[in-house]
């Protein structure tokens, strides 16, 4: 991949991390960490592996993607704002009486979301479902489901991989944004011994993960592209090591941040985003 559409995808990613932070602060938005650990994700998907047609999210032929960790949609938001799928007067308004967009997304396709996914779990059925209903009916285009690594815990994850697996539905990709947190802990001191445990069990179910750098949006792209290129009969997974809170010190790998909001002080430890605290309105908490 050139240089230059390298340099292109991290701008994009900066600009969206950007986007996710002023407007969550601004609006009192408290899932800020989980939304910018997929951020790179997002870009890599929008920005070269999907097939979609921004005028017409309800295209028959459109690439699906069910965004399974729904909490942290705010990034999804701020990238379909950004092309142009879901009125930026929406996503700036988000969080506010003026907008009909949920903390927790629910279908609107006309917005390009396509599942509503706040129960978490039931994300990865879901796209199992798409992605079956497509081979039965010769469709040729691809789902994909964005999985949070906390939703590994849950039951109906591993029963829709092993209906995949047994359908050999290899018109699903999934990508798991493994920032190693739940909520208000790391995984490890909730359920799984080690971080390995998620390979180890998926390999377990008939699949072949690969790992890959999550914050670099170019080696999501080239990961992405191959497993749509492979020829293997079930689903592709790729598992993106990111970082909870990926561009703000205050956030990086803080438990306590999974629904809260930055104070000044907090934001004036580091950013990446040198123009981020003009972007953010004076507003008094609600």
């Amino acid at each position: 991949m050139k240089q230059r559409r390298l340099n292109s995808l991290e701008e994009k990613a900066s600009y969206i991390r950007k986007e996710v932070v002023s407007i969550s602060v601004t609006n009192r938005a408290g899932h800020i960490a989980p939304s910018l650990s997929c951020v790179d994700i997002l870009v890599a998907l929008y920005h070269g592996a999907m097939k979609y047609k921004p005028d017409n999210p309800n295209w028959d032929g459109r690439d699906r993607l069910v965004f399974s960790k729904a909490h942290g949609c705010y990034a999804l938001y701020a990238i379909l704002a950004d092309r142009k799928i879901l009125p930026k007067k929406e996503w700036h308004s988000f969080y506010t009486e003026e907008s009909t967009l949920l903390g927790c997304m629910e279908r609107r396709l006309e917005y390009g979301l396509e599942a509503g996914c706040g129960s978490l779990g039931h994300g990865l059925p879901i796209a199992v479902g798409i992605a079956y209903g497509a081979k039965l009916q010769g469709k040729k285009y691809n789902t994909f489901c964005v999985v949070g690594d906390g939703e590994l815990q849950e039951g109906t994850t591993w029963e829709a991989l092993q209906f995949a697996v047994k359908h050999e539905i290899s018109n699903l990709i999934i990508i798991i944004d493994s920032n190693r947190l739940q909520a208000m802990d790391f995984i490890v001191n909730v359920l799984d011994r080690e971080i390995k445990d998620k390979v180890k069990k998926l390999k377990g179910f008939g699949l072949t993960p690969k790992v890959v750098h999550g914050h670099k949006p170019g080696q999501i792209l080239k990961f992405i592209n191959k497993a749509k290129l492979s020829s293997g009969k079930v689903p592709k997974v790729i598992i993106a090591e990111t970082i909870k809170g990926f561009g703000l010190k205050c956030m990086e790998n803080v438990p306590r941040f999974h629904f809260r909001i930055p104070t000044e002080q907090e934001i004036a430890m580091g950013e990446s985003y040198a123009s981020l605290k003009s972007n953010i309105k004076n507003k008094k908490s609600k």
